[in-house]
C-alpha cells in the first residue's frame, strides 16, 4: 500500500487537474448535461467535493474518534473492495448509480464555488494527513460498495476517486465538443 505522503502528493496533482480543467471551461459547459441521466461536468465536480468532504473524510474522523459505537471492528472489505485496495484503483468501467434527490449532486452555484471547494478538500487533505495512522485499523466504517475501511483505507480512497473521475471528465468533455 502506498503511504499517505504519496497518496497526498497524487491527489494534489488530481485536483491541480481538476483546476486547470475548470480554467478552460465557463458555466454553460459546467451545466451542460447530454440527457437527463448523465450528470454535467460541474455537476461531477459537486460530487467530488461533497463526497470527499461530507463522506469519506467524515469516515476518517470516525475512525479515529475510537469510542464511536458505529465502528465497525470485526467487518472486512467486500470483494470489490479487495480488489480496488490491491490494484489501487477502480476498475475502468463508469459506476451507475439511478438518478435520485439523495445521490444526483445539484449544478455548482459558481466557478468560484468550485474552486473554493477543491481547495477546502486540499487543506482537509493535508490537515488530516498526519492524523490517520493514529486510528486503529480495526476502527473502521462500512462503505456501501467496498465494505469495512478503516482510517488509511479512507484516505487512500478520496485519492482513488478523484483518478477514477477523470475517465467521466474525459467522456463528458468530449461531449461538449459534439
Amino acid at each position: 500500500m502506498r503511504s499517505t505522503t504519496e497518496v497526498l502528493k497524487s491527489f494534489e496533482t488530481a485536483v491541480e487537474r481538476y483546476l486547470a480543467e475548470l480554467r478552460n471551461l465557463d458555466m454553460s459547459s459546467l451545466n451542460k448535461k447530454q440527457n437527463d441521466e448523465e450528470w454535467s461536468i460541474g455537476q461531477m465536480y459537486v460530487h467530488l467535493i461533497q463526497s470527499a468532504l461530507f463522506l469519506h473524510l467524515h469516515n476518517i474522523e470516525q475512525c479515529l474518534s475510537s469510542e464511536d459505537s458505529t465502528l465497525n471492528s470485526g467487518e472486512e472489505k467486500t470483494e470489490l473492495g479487495r480488489q480496488v485496495f490491491e490494484l489501487g484503483q477502480f476498475p475502468p468501467v463508469p459506476i451507475k448509480v439511478p438518478a435520485s434527490p439523495q445521490y444526483t449532486p445539484q449544478p455548482p452555484e459558481s466557478m468560484e464555488s468550485l474552486i473554493d471547494g477543491l481547495h477546502m478538500v486540499v487543506d482537509r487533505m493535508r490537515s488530516t494527513e498526519p492524523l490517520v495512522y493514529q486510528a486503529s485499523v480495526n476502527n473502521k466504517i462500512r462503505h456501501p460498495r467496498l465494505g469495512a475501511l478503516n482510517a488509511q483505507e479512507w484516505f487512500l480512497l478520496i485519492e482513488m476517486h478523484y483518478r477514477h473521475h477523470f475517465l467521466e471528465f474525459d467522456r463528458l468533455k468530449s461531449n461538449l465538443e459534439m
